[in-house]
């Protein structure tokens, strides 16, 4: 229970962050909408926005949480305190170097990371001067990370949780106070980017210092420790941050097609929802758990809380990756066909999102897995199971991208690679005796599935029928899609309840704890 409750603390303000992001999103399609400009402006937030996931999804949490919290445990708050010290001082100046290094080389960058823009100067130097704007985010977005790392080994979840509103709000507060619209709204939006970085780390250090934590500026050394976090945290990010290289790779694939950057970043928006809320929240609290549970030698204390992280996890991911799989159309037009989002731009994000919904699960699960080589500190495994799976998204991606599917292959080998990923995962750690599937696992996983398959049986037809539905609630079409998502959660849940896939008194539970 204690698991779910800070699960759900994590996923509260995630839940937050995405619904601002989706409102963020909302209003990017009506002010840029899907062209030429929104490529370039998205391959300048990306590259940047690519390592924070990483670094604050993957390589902190997956090296640095378990190194500092055994020092917080064997050596004492003062040992931890120095040893974090230390990395910062590491971190920020490699960073720092990084991020001038990138900026100069910008030009020759490019070529990889939007290869479709070299036939239009003018777009491929304005994507160069963007992106540049950006780069100052990832220094310090690191730092937050870093800083977030040494909050949730001490138990404080929320506050790191709760960073990513502040981009949100820096962006959404441009576009309301601005009268720019177009390509021109592109630029205060990358300078908005990176002043939100420095909101977001001044926010989490202050937390810090509320509760007690500081931390004192070192001149950067390569220590023992410092050398040992590099050799857990290189592979760890990777492997953590499998899924946006993913990303990565067939956004640059899809510059080759105008306006293919941005159906597919609409997509990706969709679908990225439940996997913050779910996975990115779930991974954030199984790594300390598990981590203490294999420290105590509690082998079947951390085989239960793996299943439970799966089991929780599927219960909110499966019916999300059937309605969007189910009803693609009604999602997207519902939320971005506004202005310069037209029709014919519905009708390509919505076909982008069945595969997408299809490799959602194995998203999550990346994420609710990863741990269990996290918390052994075998951050190499799961380097080696990404590495393959950017293989598999690279290949079949650009076969497909070549073919008559164009920026359809590009989705389809994403969710492809998801799933190869989980598979090596999965059957290491069953290999390894980590993951043990219980009774309680196995019964669940068909119950909940009967449950998303009552609720997808009544999304289709509703998707079918959206004109009609719109027309019940005065021709609103966002209005009409929360009805009949509403609705739909609760067919979910119903189904659940009755199948036994869920237990009332586990939800009354779970909801007054929360």
């Amino acid at each position: 229970m204690r698991l779910l409750r800070s699960t759900a603390v994590v996923g509260l303000f995630t839940m937050a962050s995405r619904i601002l992001g989706f409102i963020r999103e909302i209003m990017f399609a009506a002010y840029i909408g899907a062209g030429a400009a929104m490529d370039v402006f998205l391959t300048a937030f990306q590259f940047p926005n690519l390592f924070r996931r990483i670094f604050a999804e993957g390589a902190f949490n997956s090296a640095f949480v378990p190194l500092y919290g055994e020092k917080l445990e064997k050596e004492g708050t003062d040992e931890a305190r120095e040893f974090a010290c230390q990395v910062a001082a590491v971190l920020a100046t490699a960073m720092l170097v990084f991020v001038i290094v990138a900026q100069l080389a910008m030009p020759w960058l490019m070529y990889l990371l939007g290869p479709g823009f070299r036939d239009d100067p003018g777009l491929f130097h304005t994507a160069i001067l963007l992106t540049q704007i950006t780069m100052p985010y990832l220094l310090m977005m690191s730092l937050s990370a870093m800083l977030s790392g040494v909050l949730n080994a001490h138990g404080k979840f929320a506050v790191a949780a709760a960073a990513p509103v502040i981009l949100n709000l820096t962006l959404i507060g441009i576009m309301v106070f601005t009268d720019v619209r177009g390509a021109d709204l592109t630029y205060y939006l990358s300078v908005g980017i990176t002043v939100s970085g420095v909101l977001q780390t001044a926010w989490i250090y202050a937390a810090m210092r509320s509760v007690g934590i500081g931390l004192a500026w070192r001149i950067p050394k390569l220590t023992v420790d410092v050398k040992k976090l590099i050799l857990l945290g290189v592979p760890g990010a990777l492997a953590a941050g499998v899924t946006q290289i993913n990303i990565l790779v067939t956004s640059s694939i899809a510059t080759f097609q105008e306006g293919a950057r941005s159906w597919l970043y609409y997509a990706d928006r969709l679908y990225q929802l439940p996997l913050g809320v779910v996975g990115i929240a779930m991974g954030v609290v199984l790594l300390p758990t598990l981590t203490a549970r294999l420290n105590a030698d509690d082998s079947q204390g951390a085989s239960n809380a793996l299943n439970r992280g799966i089991e929780i996890s599927m219960a909110l991911t499966l019916p999300a990756a059937v309605a969007i799989a189910t009803m693609p159309g009604f999602l997207v037009q519902g939320l971005f066909e506004r202005q310069a989002f037209t029709a014919d731009d519905t009708l390509m994000v919505g076909r982008a999102l069945i595969p997408f919904a299809i490799g959602l699960p194995a998203f999550v699960l990346i994420k609710v897995l990863s741990p269990g080589f996290f918390a052994r500190k075998d951050t190499k495994t799961p380097m080696k199971f990404a590495t393959l799976s950017v293989v598999v998204n690279l290949v079949l991606g650009i076969t497909l991208f070549l073919g008559p599917l164009q920026y359809l292959g590009l989705a389809i080998a994403t969710a492809v690679a998801g799933w190869v990923n989980v598979i090596c995962l999965a059957a290491m750690l069953y290999h390894r005796g980590i993951l043990r599937p219980d009774t309680r696992l196995v019964g669940c996983m068909p119950r909940l599935g009967l449950a998303a398959a009552a609720m997808g049986v009544f999304l289709y037809f509703a998707e079918r029928h959206a004109d009609r539905i719109t027309d019940l609630v005065y021709d609103q079409r966002l209005a009409a899609l929360l009805v009949v998502s509403a609705a739909g959660a609760g067919i979910y849940g119903l189904g659940a309840l009755l199948t036994g896939a869920l237990r009332m008194s586990e939800v009354r539970a779970a909801l007054t704890r929360s």
